[in-house]
């Protein structure tokens, strides 16, 4: 069963996951997986993580900066096979699932995600929430129709990891890779996966989430920045068609002509400027398809 497995790499970040790793690791073994198709990257545990692994006989690599985002980085200089299943470290994600995600992505997709269903003790409500409001703005921004960008189980093609930019950090990450894709290729898709109570403590709190919230429209304004232009297009012209109807009803303005022109001269110059970002955005574009052809 092992070659089947050949072409995929699995990688789980770590940062002082000592209460789970050991059960993540068996049981990605008992799916058929090699060991030697398997990397652990660590962010510096201090809990006796490193050890455990190395026990195991999994090859560990010590990551480059901090967080999540950073480990992923420093993985992609290690990984050779052209598919990689990401997953985190604390037990949450069963195995069970890597063959479906495999399976998959060899229809012809670069991303396929494993979406969480939560039970009703495997996730606090106000986490489950955060989540659902997150994701639901990530598809109002990228014009999709996804239901959990922030999933930590994905299989993704290697190619696309290493044409990322990494501009966000720590769990950000996930929302950019998401981002990347439905913005370049398009070719994402999901499949429904269990999610379990994590083994050890929980290091997302609702701060993470303002945080994401951020990283989630910078990542439009670089990747899809039109649907934002037209929100602040919209938003300048009814605050100029307020303004002038304030005027005529206020002060009884009788040459509306001149009223007239303005609005004009505002949503012409306004025009302008929706070109000129217009145009960037295309050239960001260009930069990256060029990009992705010369590798």
């Amino acid at each position: 069963m092992s070659g089947k497995f050949n072409d995929l790499t699995i990688v789980i970040p770590t940062l002082n996951e000592a209460e789970a790793i050991g059960k993540v690791l068996e049981e990605i073994l008992s799916k058929g997986i090699p060991r030697e198709n398997i990397i652990v990257v660590d962010g510096g545990s201090t809990d006796g993580t490193i050890e455990i692994v190395k026990s195991k006989g999994i090859k560990l690599i010590i990551q480059e900066g901090k967080g999540k985002a950073d480990a992923i980085r420093t993985v992609t200089k290690y990984v050779r096979a052209p598919y990689v299943i990401l997953m985190d470290g604390d037990y949450t994600y069963p195995a069970e699932h890597i063959p479906e995600l495999y399976e998959k992505i060899k229809q012809g997709y670069d991303l396929v995600i494993g979406a969480r269903q939560y039970s009703e003790n495997t996730q606090p409500f106000i986490y489950r929430l955060g989540n659902k409001i997150l994701t639901k703005f990530f598809n109002m921004l990228f014009g999709v129709n996804l239901s959990d960008v922030l999933s930590g189980m994905y299989i993704v093609k290697t190619e696309i990891l290493k044409e990322l930019m990494f501009e966000t950090r720590n769990f950000g990450i996930e929302s950019e890779i998401v981002a990347h894709v439905v913005s370049t290729t398009k070719k994402v898709a999901e499949i429904p996966i269990r999610y379990r109570q994590r083994q050890g403590r929980k290091k997302l709190g609702v701060r993470h989430g303002f945080y994401i919230f951020k990283e989630m429209i910078r990542l439009a304004w670089r990747y899809n920045p039109t649907f934002l232009i037209l929100i602040l297009a919209s938003s300048m012209f009814i605050l100029a068609l307020i303004i002038y109807i304030n005027l005529i009803i206020l002060y009884d303005v009788e040459y509306y002509v001149k009223i007239l022109m303005g609005v004009m001269i505002i949503l012409l110059g306004f025009q302008s400027l929706l070109l000129a970002l217009l145009s960037l955005y295309i050239k960001s574009f260009e930069y990256r398809m060029m990009r992705r052809l010369a590798q």
